[in-house]
């Protein structure tokens, strides 16, 4: 979060959810879109930047505000969901920034100064993203889904158990020899991604393996990668990686977006670490 001053005295701050060139076609989103707390949405304007912005409440939206809110999952995911629907709608009609979550300014003025002085940077950055998505990519592993599809028991060949101790410890040995594999074989198509997109793909980050509640679907996240694609090639990225997992039980592949490119809206030398 950015907060110039202490809000202590302000009624209100300017949430900034966007940046795009200024004159960019915004119009249906100001028309059609609410910010936080049910706040419409305005353009800040500063040379040949604009900010799409809203206000927000101080007390909610100052420094302990929204330590508050990131500390509180109801409120976190509220305020995620509406910045992702300002910056997606907004990115049907322009290309724009992706500003990080609870990027929050003292009053426009303050996002004005701020558009100024990082103008170089944005311009350089719109001029990359110009016509391009991002794509996610993410592969998992799953052994209980492999041992669904017939592995994971004890060997076909093995001697039959002396007894109920035996029989034990022939399944745990088969489970740890299944889990390894299954494993291996998710980092081997992990490796093979990059290597089939690397004529479609412009760039690309890896973020962190996803956990816990985050995880959508069965299994472990191994790897999660966004990619950076022009619009028109986003069909043949899918394409190319069609398939990669169909026949390697307990690994899935899963290709999300497009996306406004977040994971893309930092400078080029910076954009390889975790957001």
């Amino acid at each position: 979060m950015t907060a110039p001053a202490d809000p202590a005295t302000a009624s209100a701050m300017a949430y900034v959810y966007a940046v795009s060139r200024a004159g960019a076609p915004l119009e249906p989103v100001l028309a059609g879109c609410q910010g936080l707390e049910g706040g419409p949405l305005r353009t800040v304007r500063a040379g040949d930047l604009a900010a799409l912005v809203s206000s927000v409440p101080a007390a909610s939206y100052g420094t302990e505000g929204v330590k508050a809110v990131m500390e509180d999952l109801g409120q976190l995911e509220v305020m995620a969901r509406t910045h992702h629907a300002v910056v997606a709608a907004a990115y049907e009609h322009a290309t724009v920034l992706p500003m990080r979550l609870a990027t929050v300014y003292l009053d426009d003025a303050r996002v004005r100064t701020m558009l100024g002085e990082r103008r170089p940077e944005f311009g350089a950055l719109l001029a990359r993203l110009e016509g391009h998505v991002e794509l996610g990519v993410k592969v998992y592993a799953d052994p209980r889904d492999a041992s669904a599809a017939g592995g994971g028991g004890p060997d076909a060949d093995a001697e039959p158990a002396a007894g109920p101790g035996r029989a034990y410890l022939q399944r745990r040995r088969a489970q740890q020899r299944n889990h390894r594999d299954i494993y291996r074989a998710a980092g081997a198509v992990a490796a093979e991604v990059p290597l089939r997109v690397a004529d479609i793909a412009r760039a690309h980050v890896s973020h962190r393996p996803q956990q816990g509640d985050l995880v959508q679907g069965a299994g472990e996240n191994i790897l999660n990668a966004a990619y950076l694609v022009r619009g028109s090639e986003v069909g043949a990225f899918r394409t190319v990686l069609t398939g990669l997992a169909d026949d390697v039980p307990g690994v899935r592949v899963e290709i999300t977006g497009p996306w406004a490119p977040y994971s893309f809206a930092t400078p080029p030398a910076a954009a390889g670490g975790e957001r």
